[in-house]
């Protein structure tokens, strides 16, 4: 099993979470969370006056899926998370060593 982590903008969020669904992804655990790359922030006016922005807000999703169909889901929030600017995020992926339903004590893929 993998976890995959994309870090995307929040507008992409809806696109990326209907296009996974189309794959028949279930479950994705969703985060706001702020940061920046190269992006390095911006500045803005508020009131005449001149602030820095250094985190820029993205989403966090972070989904667990079968080594078998890991490359998809990859593909899959690539190809709608990208708008070809600075600052479409990246996707990290990472093996899992064992899953754990709480409810009803399912383990490994089958608790996915």
């Amino acid at each position: 099993m993998k976890k995959v982590e994309a870090i995307i903008k929040p507008f992409k969020l809806d696109e990326v979470k209907r296009a996974l669904n189309e794959i028949g992804i279930q479950g994705i655990t969703v985060f706001e969370v702020n940061g920046f790359g190269r992006q390095k922030g911006h500045t803005e006016w508020y009131r005449g006056t001149e602030s820095v922005v250094d985190f820029i807000p993205k989403v966090k999703l972070e989904i667990i899926v079968s080594d078998e169909i890991v490359g998809k889901v990859v593909k899959t929030i690539e190809q709608a998370a990208k708008t070809g600017r600075v600052g479409d995020g990246k996707i990290f992926v990472s093996p899992v060593e064992d899953v754990l339903r709480i409810r009803t004590g399912e383990k490994g893929e089958d608790a996915i």
